[in-house]
């Protein structure tokens, strides 16, 4: 029986990757995205395309019924949608910190109440939720993204435990440095917060060019493409006992082992050594 899967995101990056690797694979594959035109080439390749605007509550509900209608159940869920939003956290506007959350968490908590009903019927299904090595460091200039990635960290836990008894398992992917376009999303995000001379100024502009040369400079090679995160969230949604967690790129294993190991006081001065403190 072919099985459904219904993915967040598609426009670019991990989520196209991943429709792109299960529609090869034999997946009834509902690619979605704010902007549907987006998704010509994953239409081409065979998926079935959707609006589909997780901050709008008619907007989830649609696609959910959509791919209800079309296939008759929804197997599995990746919650792939979302962005960075970065600034020192007394400079950033909480509508952009609001936005970000009613993406990154909300979004991806109220889309998993609409298919759970499903999924509970066929006493079966997955759902694999894309954190991030965020949810377990903190960089700063980060906060308002970090925090979002906590809260997808807790979400996944208490899901995991209360659907597990209905035949649901609930994985959680956490990459590291991904080489996509993730970069100039998050620039642009925070290039409101460049102008003038206030106390943050310099530090959200080291902030951005940290964000630009990470990705661009030696750092990237510690980092890996969109098709090897596709590649666990398909090993996530075949093996028959998939772990609970998974972290992928050697940049997610190296930063979280450091964090482990660092006390507070010595993470700060790691810091330290890459953002200026503001002062």
């Amino acid at each position: 029986m072919t099985k459904t899967v219904l993915i967040t995101g598609c426009s670019s990056g991990i989520g196209e990757a991943t429709a792109e690797r299960l529609v090869r694979g034999g997946w009834d594959v509902y690619a979605t995205a704010r902007r549907p035109e987006t998704l010509t080439a994953l239409a081409d390749a065979g998926c079935t395309t959707l609006a589909l605007d997780v901050t709008d509550e008619a907007s989830m509900t649609t696609a959910v019924d959509a791919v209800i209608d079309g296939s008759g159940r929804i197997d599995a869920l990746v919650n792939n949608a979302g962005y960075s939003q970065s600034g020192a956290l007394e400079s950033v506007d909480l509508d952009d910190v609001r936005r970000q959350f009613e993406t990154n968490v909300f979004g991806l908590l109220r889309l998993t109440q609409l298919v759970l009903p499903t999924m509970r019927e066929q006493r079966s299904g997955r759902i694999v939720n894309i954190g991030s090595m965020g949810g377990k460091l903190t960089f700063p200039g980060g906060g308002a993204y970090h925090a979002s990635k906590y809260a997808v960290e807790a979400l996944s836990d208490a899901l995991r435990f209360e659907v597990a008894g209905f035949g649901i398992r609930v994985v959680l992917i956490e990459p590291g440095l991904i080489t996509t376009n993730f970069d100039t999303k998050a620039a642009a995000e925070m290039s409101e917060y460049l102008e003038g001379d206030g106390p943050y100024a310099d530090f959200n502009a080291a902030v951005m060019k940290n964000t630009t040369e990470v990705y661009d400079g030696p750092m990237a090679r510690l980092g890996g493409p969109p098709e090897a995160v596709a590649k666990v969230i398909e090993k996530a949604l075949t093996k028959a006992h998939p772990r609970s967690r998974y972290l992928v790129t050697p940049s997610a294993y190296g930063a979280i082992a450091s964090r482990r190991m660092m006390p507070d006081r010595m993470w700060d001065l790691a810091m330290k050594s890459q953002f200026p403190q503001p002062k």
